[in-house]
């Protein structure tokens, strides 16, 4: 029983991790090598040619394209807006419960688990009104539907600082970093945030891959977003759409690959 106990609880072996790992890969992949393809076909007449990545780069197609290029801008500006929203708003008051208010952690992740329970559609539905109220105060803007991508990001960017909050000791570094005469302010930039540094960067790559991902929303409350403008680009021109979709791909990448080296170097925790 015991040998039993034991092979059920073993790793697997290099070959075996290896091969899981290149199956995982291999899903993945096969759909970006297929776009890469994609984008080099000249046509349905065979061949391949550069011209569909050159044409980006053409002075004269820039009226042409000037809308996909705006959203990309506008994408980027919701991407940064909503991680501020993230790290300006949700990030302190997970660590203002977790140390003075245990007792309303159930709550706070009830609240925050609450957005992905409802789909998008039914998110616009309520949300309409409330962008009616926003309009007037804070105009037409794009950066506001960045008020919206806050409230679908939070079950994901809770579950992601959430994680690295569990395996700190918070309590115990703020109380001796305050015992050493510490204010909040230091001990909230010098020894809390660098041990939450691997959640914030998971929490932040998360909200841009929602914000560069999402369509439903922006398109009810006619606002043009990346993949708002790659489903009217997509219409004329194909090619131009899977590139840019490849580059939304590739600058998530480099995101995940920058919390990997990140997160895998270890936080200091002195006072100075």
């Amino acid at each position: 029983m015991s040998e039993v106990a034991v092979r059920i609880g073993a790793k697997p072996g290099r070959i075996t991790s290896r091969a899981i790992l290149g199956g995982i890969g291999l899903v993945f992949a096969i759909p970006i090598i297929a776009m890469i393809e994609f984008t080099f076909r000249a046509g349905l007449g065979g061949g391949y040619t550069l011209d569909h990545w050159t044409v980006l780069l053409d002075p004269e197609q820039n009226d042409k394209y000037a809308q996909l290029f705006t959203a990309v801008r506008n994408s980027l500006v919701l991407a940064v807006v909503t991680v501020a929203i993230v790290l300006l708003i949700l990030l302190p008051t997970m660590i203002l419960v977790h140390l003075q208010f245990p007792k309303l952690r159930r709550v706070l992740e009830f609240i925050c688990i609450i957005p992905i329970t409802v789909p998008a559609i039914v998110l616009v539905v309520g949300l309409a009104p409330v962008y009616g109220v926003v309009v007037r105060v804070f105009g037409s803007s794009v950066w506001t539907l960045a008020l919206a991508y806050g409230i679908t990001v939070l079950p994901y960017a809770y579950r992601s600082i959430q994680a690295n909050i569990s395996t700190v000791d918070m309590i115990t570094l703020s109380e001796a970093a305050r015992s050493l005469g510490a204010g909040w302010g230091n001990v909230m930039w010098r020894i809390l945030l660098p041990n939450l540094r691997r959640g914030i960067l998971a929490a932040s790559l998360i909200s841009v891959a929602v914000v560069l991902g999402e369509y439903t929303i922006a398109s009810l409350l006619n606002r043009s977003n990346l993949q708002t403008a790659l489903v009217q680009v997509s219409k004329s021109d194909p090619y131009v759409a899977v590139i840019f979709a490849l580059l939304a791909l590739g600058l998530v990448l480099l995101l995940l690959l920058l919390i990997g080296r990140v997160g895998s170097t270890k936080p200091g925790r002195r006072l100075s």
